[in-house]
């Protein structure tokens, strides 16, 4: 009988239009902020909010128009070699993510798909056949919760370290800076345990991650971490805009790290070049395995180097900008920042000490989803391994 968490429930379909929701919301809230700043003639403000709503957009579409590519041209998913997926030539394909229609197009499809599995009665002649159908569909959803999870950190991250700078900087904050802080995080938040929990259920060797405390801790462990640099990063542009250039180089050495590392997710070579660029991003800001390695030590080092730069913040905002200090709430801010940290370490060694799925080995003659390697599940394996 096919066991529960293999199976793609009714709970999974409601959680897919919920994230729909998070995500046409912070769009939604993010280009009425920009609209707000125009209309109060902030054009800088306006302009760097619409451009990281537009960094995000371009280059999800980007990836899922390639992604959408490589399963055309595969042999297995398409073995009779049609000139349309999912009823979308080339063109129309290209159309769509010209419009930047490609996450929502991806969301249409497997809510459509899943929706004939979990609530039709849909009869299946044999248990591997149930088995591939599911698959399938954690195979879409881990799809689109790796363009959501780019899109969090293209464009939801850097949102909220834009509007906290504004905020904490200029004071005062309107209705729509906290909606647009309240959705990026919430965006950031739903990203990390949908991507987690996706791609743990459609590599068929990685055990599930169990809900409840587990996942929380999980989730925890993320968000404190990530808030904690976040507000830090704020701190350091409060102190000087420079500090921009330092970011700039951060990502730069994240990004060669990756290089060096000789990852291997893309089907081209332009596009992988793209890849690790984005994977430099999201290194900046929080930690994820790029090669599926044991990286205890890089972890460790990760963090201990992120934990003083954490800590050098307030303390360089102190000695080097008396001037900030009855302007900026920087108390609360600096708690904030050593609470968020201490807070994050204590949930991610209890995480993987504890909590951590360990891996499990498949059968040698256990269905492996689509029935053979496919461009999807190659994609799957090179994923970011959380």
């Amino acid at each position: 009988m096919l066991q529960s968490n293999n199976q793609y429930t009714k709970l999974r379909w409601l959680l897919t239009i919920a994230g729909l929701l998070f995500y046409v919301v912070d769009i939604f809230t993010d280009v009425a902020l920009a609209l707000n700043y125009f209309l109060r003639e902030q054009f800088v403000w306006s302009a760097l909010t619409v451009g990281f709503v537009l960094a995000g957009l371009f280059v999800t579409q980007i990836f899922s128009y390639a992604w959408y590519r490589d399963d055309m041209s595969d042999d297995v998913i398409n073995p009779e070699g049609k000139t349309a997926i999912f009823g979308m030539s080339k063109c129309g394909l290209a159309a769509v993510h010209l419009c930047g229609m490609g996450i929502f197009t991806r969301y249409c499809q497997l809510l459509k798909k899943s929706f004939t599995v979990v609530w039709k009665k849909t009869n299946f002649y044999t248990v591997e056949e149930k088995k591939e159908a599911n698959h399938r569909l954690f195979c879409m959803a881990t799809d689109l919760s790796m363009l959501k999870l780019f899109e969090a950190f293209l464009e939801s991250v850097p949102q909220l370290l834009l509007q906290l700078y504004i905020v904490l900087s200029l004071g005062g904050c309107s209705v729509m800076q906290y909606l647009s802080i309240a959705f990026s995080f919430f965006n950031i938040a739903w990203a990390l345990v949908d991507y987690r929990r996706c791609l743990r259920r459609s590599l068929p060797h990685i055990s599930e991650m169990p809900s409840g405390i587990p996942t929380c801790i999980y989730l925890l462990y993320k968000l404190c971490t990530i808030t904690s640099h976040i507000f830090s990063f704020t701190l350091f542009l409060i102190l000087s805009t420079y500090s921009t250039v330092a970011f700039t180089a951060l990502w730069l050495l994240w990004t060669t790290w990756a290089h060096l590392l000789q990852t291997n997710f893309c089907s081209s070579r332009g596009l992988e070049l793209l890849y690790r660029a984005v994977v430099g991003v999201i290194l900046t800001f929080t930690f994820f395995n790029v090669k599926g390695q044991d990286t205890k030590v890089t972890m460790t080092l990760y963090y201990l180097f992120y934990s003083l730069v954490n800590i050098s913040a307030p303390l360089l905002l102190v000695l080097l900008g008396p001037e900030f200090h009855t302007v900026t709430p920087l108390l609360t801010v600096t708690s904030l920042i050593f609470g968020c940290l201490l807070l994050g370490l204590v949930c991610l060694v209890l995480y993987y000490l504890l909590l951590h799925p360990r891996e499990k080995w498949q059968e040698a003659d256990e269905v492996d989803g689509l029935g053979g390697e496919t461009e999807t599940t190659k994609r799957l394996k090179h994923f970011l391994q959380p």
